[in-house]
């Protein structure tokens, strides 16, 4: 297996058009266990952790343009007065050393159901920022995850970022799983209670296809957590009932409009 590591945007650009079975990878927390367990053999890997301009994050015109390079350690430390949810979901992730290592990036990539900075990105409203050698474009998060472990990047981008517009709302994470630390989630889920907007956003992880938006106004606190319930789309599989996952997700809802309005 090859390994091809540029060090600069426009040379990983040039070598995603050229090598588009490569696999892109950074902190390698999700690529390294597919080719551990045998599961997948790429023909080769696009190394980006020498890449500078995926690195970091910073403010533009209100704007977060959170680097695909981020870690969630960065996140949990950096964020956490801005995007509170994001802070708190990063503190889940696996163990610390999982958290120096693995990137949002990395997570909006693999795009699985269970990722946990997805929900609190979507409750943001936050839009995915990809590139090739043909020039850059913007995808809503909605948008860029179409199914379980799929999402609308083109073989020949990569991410570069993600950009959010920090509401200052009120904001939660909470997840549920088989124990308190270095866990997949059973169920997970995000919200936002933004009073100057009259509106609840929540969105849940490991309940469907991918993790979804629910709204409402806030005078519909009292049936919210019915609402998120309804929306998703569990299914039955080795760590939990989609009959659980429903329940779990009325129970996280109800926690998280306390946790908001304490």
């Amino acid at each position: 297996m090859d390994v091809l590591t540029p060090r600069t945007l426009d040379e990983a650009l040039r070598l995603r058009s050229e090598h588009p079975d490569a696999w892109p990878i950074d902190g390698g927390t999700d690529v390294l266990v597919e080719l551990n367990f045998d599961r997948a053999r790429p023909p080769a890997l696009l190394n980006l952790s020498e890449i500078r301009e995926l690195k970091g994050w910073s403010r533009e015109n209100g704007t977060l343009r959170l680097g695909a390079g981020l870690t969630y350690t960065q996140c949990r430390q950096d964020l956490r007065d801005v995007l509170p949810a994001l802070a708190e979901a990063s503190r889940t992730v696996g163990s610390p050393q999982i958290q120096n290592r693995g990137t949002l990036g990395g997570n909006l990539g693999t795009s699985s159901p269970a990722g946990d900075s997805l929900p609190p990105l979507l409750v943001e409203g936050a839009e995915v920022e990809l590139a090739s050698v043909r020039g850059e474009r913007r995808v809503p998060l909605e948008e860029f995850l179409v199914g379980p472990k799929r999402n609308a990047m083109l073989a020949n981008e990569l991410i570069v970022a993600v950009r959010v517009s920090p509401s200052g709302a009120r904001q939660t994470f909470m997840k549920v799983g088989p124990r308190n630390a270095m866990v997949i989630a059973v169920a997970s889920l995000a919200l936002s209670a933004d009073r100057e907007r009259g509106e609840l956003r929540a969105a849940y992880g490991s309940a469907g296809p991918v993790p979804k938006l629910v709204t409402a106004p806030l005078a519909e606190r009292a049936s919210f957590a019915e609402r998120v319930a309804e929306a998703a789309q569990p299914i039955d599989d080795v760590r939990g009932t989609a009959v659980y996952r429903r329940h779990a997700l009325r129970v996280l809802t109800t926690r998280a409009l306390e946790r908001c309005a304490a």
